[in-house]
């Protein structure tokens, strides 16, 4: 005899398979709205989308990318310059101190380069396991997790495909109903959708592919 929780993930499980065909359809492409040509600056726009938006992140990083090349460009910079430079991001003592903290992790043990597993990656200053997730699944093609932001966790709390709030018990929520080979991928679209379509003071529910399958909807 099935437990309800048991019952409840496999409902949860054939609801996530309908609404994934769904945002194929509508969002085959999603990607990284972070702007970068390297692994090393996506390392860097990640930390610096922290409580900013990627759009404004994108404004302040090319001028970042241009002047730091490598990471020990990153290693020796003066953190008063660099609070400068980044400081629309807000945040910006935190922010200077864990990219200057990173990149000097990554000139001393790895060799200027951004190293390519999940327990690497989070011993780096100011790179925890969302940040390492958008590194390995968006550069390296590895889907070691699912990044849960604040429009993944809102949008699969208006989905139902989760009943925990902390974004680690989250993920492990997600990752066992959303097939592995989609999960850089699901957390892309429910971004851009987020954005979109399911955006959070006005969502556009008459307008939403998932209408149908989401408990939430006000159609």
């Amino acid at each position: 005899m099935k437990t309800k929780a048991a019952a409840g993930a496999l409902e949860r499980k054939a609801r996530a398979k309908k609404i994934i065909a769904r945002l194929k359809r509508e969002y085959p492409d999603a990607s990284c709205a972070l702007h970068h040509t390297s692994a090393l600056e996506l390392v860097v726009a990640t930390i610096l989308s922290a409580q900013c938006t990627d759009a404004r992140v994108n404004l302040v990083t090319p001028q970042l990318f241009a002047k730091y090349r490598t990471a020990a460009d990153y290693a020796a910079a003066d953190p008063k310059v660099l609070e400068q430079e980044i400081q629309s991001t807000g945040f910006f003592r935190n922010k200077t101190k864990s990219i200057i903290g990173m990149a000097q992790a990554l000139v001393e043990r790895h060799g200027g380069e951004v190293p390519q597993t999940m327990e690497e990656l989070t011993a780096l200053p100011g790179v925890g396991r969302k940040t390492a997730n958008v590194i390995l699944g968006t550069w390296f093609k590895k889907n070691e997790g699912i990044v849960v932001d604040t429009h993944v966790q809102r949008l699969t709390g208006l989905l139902k495909l989760r009943r925990q709030d902390d974004p680690v018990k989250i993920e492990q929520e997600l990752m066992d109903i959303v097939p592995r080979e989609d999960w850089t991928w699901f957390s892309h679209t429910l971004i851009q959708h987020g954005r979109q379509v399911c955006i959070a003071r006005r969502p556009r529910c008459a307008e939403c592919v998932l209408n149908r399958l989401c408990p939430s909807s006000t159609v």
